[in-house]
């Protein structure tokens, strides 16, 4: 199978092409960036396709990270891979950005939990926590930091994501300390494309995943247009 993998949640504009059969990435590029992926994605996929020697027409699948994250980063990441699947005429699928960010952990199949957590500002995180074969603990979640760190009942994690370091800098003085600290800006684009392939279209619908409404919201100032203002 031939997955190409597309990431603009967070802090970097990735997109990868794995092959499945020979069980790696074919081609891969990632660049880290705050802004402006609505201009540099398509040309990354362009150059990510060339690489990988395929048209879009081989590809199999189209796997995007659905969020949470930037909500102008989602739009632009889930724009483009439904755009390309509905031209290719291939399916496309969703991946939870905290699922991506736990992935490569889960995989080792570890006897330790693993907690991925997403800065969503004004001292709250985006949560999710699993154990070490996967199982849920904690459903994805917003929570303030404090809320989160209740998370360490449940013994030496893993924390993952570009808010681990926020948790970890945090973390409960009497409660058994994180394993490891792994504060990458942006999930693996390896690791979204080897979920792209596990999942099922019909279970992983390449939409939105928000956890919370936008902090921009339409003034109030001025609600009625001019010509009905009450006299």
């Amino acid at each position: 199978m031939l997955i190409l993998a597309i990431d603009t949640a967070l802090d970097a504009c990735a997109a990868g092409v794995l092959d499945t059969e020979a069980g790696q990435l074919i081609a891969q590029e990632s660049q880290a960036m705050k802004r402006g992926h609505a201009e540099a994605l398509m040309p990354l996929i362009a150059r990510v396709i060339e690489a990988s020697g395929i048209g879009f027409a081989a590809l199999d699948r189209i796997a995007v990270t659905t969020g949470p994250g930037s909500f102008t980063g989602l739009r632009v990441g889930l724009s483009a891979a439904r755009g390309i699947a509905l031209a290719a005429n291939k399916p496309v699928v969703g991946l939870p950005t905290l699922t991506a960010y736990a992935a490569p952990i889960v995989s080792q199949n570890g006897e330790h939990p693993v907690i991925s957590a997403i800065d969503a500002r004004h001292d709250h995180v985006y949560l999710q926590a699993v154990s070490g074969n996967g199982s849920s603990l904690i459903r994805p979640c917003v929570a303030s930091v404090e809320e989160a760190l209740d998370a360490s009942r449940f013994g030496s994690p893993h924390l993952v994501g570009n808010a681990a370091k926020i948790l970890a800098d945090r973390w409960p003085a009497q409660a058994p300390p994180p394993v490891t600290v792994d504060p990458q800006p942006a999930p693996d684009i390896a690791w979204v494309a080897w979920l792209g392939a596990a999942v099922s279209p019909n279970a992983a619908p390449a939409r939105p995943f928000y956890l919370r409404a936008p902090d921009a919201k339409p003034s109030l100032k001025d609600p009625l247009p001019k010509a009905v203002r009450p006299s």
